[in-house]
């Protein structure tokens, strides 16, 4: 399936269509607190959707978008092969920039009301095994160069080992306490509360909540903070964040996520890719240890109990594999 190589681009709007979806994003970012990361997905599929109805149908106004013009724009995209959870959140975009215009009286009625969005691939996560999950926190930073580069020699400068250092953090916290990406860069140091061992953590709608760690990642954090991180912070620059890159501001989503690509990617026995997948891993971990469901939920932030859910069915697969391997009328 081809990738949607235009998600990052954000396609040009006639004004009297741009000024209403500029509106809204104000909307989400000032009374319901959405994320900087969130309002860019919200602008772009609102963007994509404004410019083809301009494009095909001459559409200049929200007010003048029907049903059918949002079916041709879905039909669109599927004769362009893009996958259905594109489409799906592109839909639902649509449907909330609608009901909330239906709402300020800047279209009559909602044409995305009777939209139907494909249903998303159901893909249960890849989990790593206990021992890779051993592997993975004894080796990331091991063979890394300045920001999680390659590298064929063991670091030897300060600087090397202070980034060896920080990409540890990065891998213990993400199994320690299941954190979103953006989570863990977000964090500064005065989120850390050693006396009990928590983190304070703000996630998807700026929602706050409490998060703990155990030892591994504590020893691992004391020897970043009174160690390395002053090797490469920049104070000014780094504001108090926890992790720092080697200019010494705030590390990055992407540069952390290169991290744990990289590592997962040394492990050579996983299909498991990206920072999310410590992340299902350390899910399944705890419901596989007996954790009480709703612990999970608000372990990993989750406004949904059913999104906490998926990963009793990665449980249950597991123990379905398990099954017709030993036993012996399987």
């Amino acid at each position: 399936m081809k990738q949607d190589t235009n998600a990052t681009k954000t396609p040009q709007l006639p004004a009297s269509f741009a000024e209403p979806v500029a509106d809204y994003l104000d909307y989400l970012r000032l009374q319901r607190g959405r994320s900087e990361n969130t309002l860019r997905a919200y602008e772009v599929d609102l963007r994509t959707m404004g410019t083809f109805l301009h494009s095909t149908r001459q559409v200049s106004a929200p007010h003048h978008v029907d049903v059918e013009m949002l079916r041709e724009w879905l039909a669109s995209m599927h004769e362009a092969q893009i996958s259905r959870t594109t489409i799906a959140r592109r839909i639902s975009s649509v449907k909330n920039f609608f009901a909330w215009a239906l709402k300020h009286q800047l279209v009559a009625e909602d044409p995305a009301l009777r939209l139907a969005a494909p249903k998303k691939e159901r893909r249960l996560p890849h989990v790593l095994q206990p021992g890779q999950i051993d592997r993975l926190l004894a080796d990331t930073g091991e063979h890394t160069g300045q920001d999680g580069a390659a590298d064929d020699e063991a670091p030897q400068s300060p600087q090397q080992l202070a980034v060896h250092a920080r990409d540890r953090v990065i891998a213990e916290l993400l199994y320690a306490s299941g954190l979103r990406i953006s989570e863990l860069v977000s964090l500064d140091v005065k989120d850390l509360d050693f006396s009990r061992r928590t983190l304070k953590v703000v996630g998807k709608g700026n929602k706050e909540r409490m998060v703990p760690f155990g030892n591994p990642a504590q020893r691992v954090l004391t020897s970043w903070l009174l160690t390395h991180r002053a090797v490469l912070v920049d104070e000014e620059k780094a504001q108090g964040a926890l992790l720092v890159g080697v200019r010494g501001g705030r590390l990055n989503v992407r540069q952390a996520r290169d991290v744990i690509s990289q590592a997962l990617k040394s492990l050579g026995d996983t299909a498991a890719s990206g920072p999310h997948a410590l992340r299902h891993t350390v899910a399944t971990h705890l419901l596989d240890g007996g954790a009480d469901l709703r612990a999970v939920q608000e372990f990993l932030g989750h406004a949904s109990l059913a999104t906490t859910q998926l990963y009793t069915h990665v449980s249950v697969d597991r123990l379905r594999q398990s099954y017709r391997q030993a036993h012996p009328r399987a």
